[in-house]
Parts: C-alpha cells; structure tokens; sequence
C-alpha cells in the first residue's frame, strides 16, 4: 500500500509543480496555479498515510519513488522516452527506498 501511496503523492507533487513550471515558463494563465496548489497540498497530505516510525525515513523512502515518477511523467507528459541510463538511475533509487522501507531494525 506504501508504495501505491508514494506514486500517488509523487505523481501530485509532479503535476503540482509543474503547473508552476508552465506558468512561469511555458506563459500559461495565472490560473494554473490553482490546480498546481491544489495537487502540492494533496501531495503534502499523501505522504502523512505513509505507515512509517518517523517522517523523515517516510521521505527519504518517498524520494526513489519520485524519481521513477518523474521520469515517467518525462516520458508521457513532456514526449521524451528515458534512456538507459535513467532506467538504470530509477532502479537504484528504488532499490534504496525499499532498503529503506523494509530494512531490518532493532526493536
């Protein structure tokens, strides 16, 4: 469930900031910025349901989500398909979220 949750505030981060991206260099109407608050509060909100101990292992684990996210948001939204090598970054991104997440702890 952790990870649905982290795509999802990952993909409202992205939208959220790119809604900015676009009105200040793309001149887009100001009321862009409208749906862009929106998805950045949505995104603030998604990460309070991460089961975790503590919020900064919550984002730290978030962030290798956000990569593969972006770089998927790249390809679908912006037309460019990523290249081996962010394929490569994502996978070692997410390899730390997961150790991150599931890594043994003491009691």
């Amino acid at each position: 469930m952790n990870f649905l949750i982290f795509a999802g505030a990952a993909l409202a981060e992205i939208a959220g900031c790119f809604a900015f991206w676009a009105w200040l260099r793309l001149d887009k109407p100001l009321w862009w910025l409208v749906p862009g608050v929106l998805c950045l509060c949505a995104f603030a909100y998604l990460l309070t349901l991460i089961e975790a101990s503590y919020a900064g292992r919550s984002y730290a684990a978030y962030g290798g989500v956000y990569v593969a996210t972006a770089l998927g948001w790249l390809w679908l939204a912006e037309g460019v398909r990523p290249d081996k090598w962010d394929a490569l970054g994502a996978m070692i991104c997410l390899s730390g979220t997961a150790i991150i997440l599931w890594g043994p702890r003491p009691a």
